[in-house]
């Protein structure tokens, strides 16, 4: 297939790159890293080269909002477009700039899509649903908490109303962890950053009642999968998670196990406490072909040779 991945030096953009790319001909576009930061201090663009080290395919460098990009994305013609491109920090508060960048350019996406033909699989977020009750289901109390979540959201509504014009499948990712993410910084998963404050000989910092805050990790391999299988489901919205809650003090425990530690926790005052989601698990849509292999502690397992070799060659030098 021709693929098309925006965002696709990302953490989940370059991961699809990386694993289609043996059978498929993979055009990346992404803004990549720059100096601009929000307003929260957090880097806008977290495209990053480190991320493409192992691609073999295209990379075009650009705005999904500017022109030239757009026009570079219809010439190659692609058969599927994996959207993964957005402003994914749900602490930026900037209303104006979010929601010109993840909805306007996703309107230009599905006319693309349908003038070519192409199936579009994008990237829509579990926190649409804000304080819904758990677990959380499509349709169902959809209150976001922030302007990014909203943007999905509104993703989510124009997308169904071009489902009769072509293949959109959206998928809601819960809390995704996994090789690839380190370039995010601050917004990486808390099982990267914990993985990385134990293996520096400190004690891992938690929220206040950690032990009351669940969510629903899901790790990068089952979101691929969850990608794939998008191509041939019904359109619509999916959630993709691991279909399990759990707490910030299960990944210390799954963590401190895994590496031979008995740090104590350390516990600090939360931030985001208006605009924090305490409960997050998603019900699996049985018509959706899509089945986690994944649990918390298999994850962090597979994934654990990848924190200690970011910790020696990005954080230990």
């Amino acid at each position: 297939m021709r693929v098309l991945i925006t965002g696709g030096a990302g953490f989940i953009g370059s991961q699809l790159a990386l694993f289609l790319q043996d059978k498929n001909e993979v055009l990346i576009v992404d803004k990549m890293r720059g100096n601009a930061t929000f307003e929260n201090g957090n880097l806008e663009c977290l495209g990053h080269f480190k991320n493409l080290l192992e691609f073999k395919g295209e990379l075009f460098v650009g705005d999904i909002l500017d022109e030239k990009t757009l026009r570079i994305m219809r010439e190659f013609k692609p058969e599927v477009i994996f959207h993964q491109a957005a402003i994914s920090d749900t602490t930026a508060s900037n209303q104006n700039q979010i929601l010109s960048v993840n909805l306007n350019s996703f309107k230009d996406l599905i006319k693309l899509s349908i003038e070519l033909n192409a199936k579009l699989i994008y990237a829509s977020s579990a926190s649409v649903y804000g304080d819904a009750k758990s677990p959380q289901s499509v349709g169902i109390d959809e209150k976001p908490k922030n302007a990014y979540a909203f943007s999905k959201l509104m993703m989510d509504k124009l997308a169904a109303k071009f489902y009769d014009k072509a293949h959109l499948v959206g998928l809601r990712y819960f809390n995704v962890y996994g090789k690839g993410e380190f370039f995010k910084g601050k917004t990486s998963s808390m099982i990267l950053q914990f993985g990385h404050q134990i293996l520096g000989g400190k004690a891992p910092r938690l929220f206040e009642e950690s032990d009351k805050i669940y969510r629903d990790f899901v790790y990068i391999k089952d979101v691929l999968s969850a990608n794939l299988e998008a191509l041939n489901a019904k359109c619509g919205v999916y959630n993709v998670g691991s279909g399990v809650a759990r707490t910030f003090i299960d990944i210390v425990d799954i963590l401190q196990k895994e590496l031979g530690t008995n740090y104590p926790y350390e516990f600090i005052t939360n931030p985001y406490k208006k605009a924090y989601q305490y409960h997050t698990e998603a019900k699996l849509d049985e018509s959706f072909a899509y089945k986690p292999k994944f649990s918390l502690e298999e994850g962090i397992k597979d994934y654990l040779s990848e924190i200690k070799e970011l910790f020696e060659k990005e954080v230990n030098v």
